[in-house]
């Protein structure tokens, strides 16, 4: 029954590896707590079981963000499976998940990820190119881990990066000429040309890159130039769209540049640029910057 689940994320959902793994793991631990092992022990759940595993992980110290993630994935579980007749009833309909603070993106500071601060920290060689670069695409574009992992050399054109998002909607990104360049050396590098790929990113063995290799060198560089505790890709996705905001982009174009289905996604970022705001106000407003 989970299998058939996960096939229907990897194969109609078309969701990342990352997120089947997740989603999981979400339904196998409920599983386990509501002592599920057949279709007839499913119809015969109820929403109560569902609110005494919501108590369970809170009396374990699981964050309300973690809980309301997990519940997350049993709806989809629950809405597959009333689709496909294996449940009468979705129990999840009278379920409200715990209310979470909304905490604002970290970011790394314009000074921190200057290209004078960070560029001497690569080493020689075909792996320091391809780690600056991973870590340029990251800040430059701000796409998705999954995303940049996923890239082939057909999705580079000589200004822009075509992008396969979530629910598979593609999307354009520009790049600098000085990234396209960069890339373009990359591409004529000879471990790169030897390896005989169609990813744009690979491992110093020729294989596709993964979750873990990735976040390893993002957390190892971002460590030599932030004191961020939290130093992910999706840190410099924060990173892009905060510095995006502060130097004038609008949010309707950081909302398309980010894959954004929706506003609201994007609209957390104008928190973390309010001291921009606060600094255009006061050099911009006649009484600014004067002392009362």
């Amino acid at each position: 029954m989970l299998d058939q689940f996960i096939t229907y994320l990897n194969t109609e959902k078309r969701v990342s590896d990352h997120t089947s793994i997740a989603y999981q793991k979400d339904i196998e631990s409920f599983l386990e707590f509501a002592e599920i092992e057949s279709k007839d022990d499913l119809k015969e759940l109820t929403y109560q079981n569902i609110r005494a595993w919501i108590v369970d992980l809170i009396n374990n110290k699981h964050s309300n963000r973690t809980v309301n993630r997990k519940l997350s994935s049993l709806r989809t579980f629950f809405k597959w499976a009333l689709k496909n007749q294996i449940i009468d009833i979705n129990p999840m309909s009278k379920i409200r998940g715990p209310k979470q603070e909304k905490r604002l993106p970290e970011f790394v500071k314009e000074e921190e990820i200057e290209l004078n601060n960070i560029e001497q920290l690569f080493p020689e060689g075909f792996s320091g190119l391809r780690d600056r670069l991973i870590l340029e695409v990251f800040y430059q574009t701000g796409i998705r881990l999954s995303e940049l992992i996923e890239l082939k050399q057909v999705n580079f054109e000589n200004d822009s990066l075509r992008v396969l998002g979530k629910r598979n909607k593609e999307r354009i990104v520009p790049i600098t000429s000085d990234l396209s360049n960069q890339l373009k050396d990359y591409l004529r590098s000879p471990v790169y040309v030897e390896a005989n790929v169609n990813y744009l990113f690979i491992t110093d063995k020729g294989k596709k890159l993964y979750p873990k290799f990735v976040y390893r060198k993002v957390n190892y560089y971002l460590s030599m130039v932030t004191s961020l505790t939290k130093r992910s890709p999706h840190v410099l996705r924060h990173t892009f769209a905060t510095h995006m905001l502060n130097n004038g982009a609008g949010l309707e174009t950081l909302k398309e540049v980010l894959g954004h289905a929706n506003l609201s996604a994007t609209q957390i970022y104008t928190h973390n640029s309010f001291d921009q705001i606060s600094k255009i106000y006061k050099q911009s407003h006649p009484r600014g910057g004067k002392e009362e």
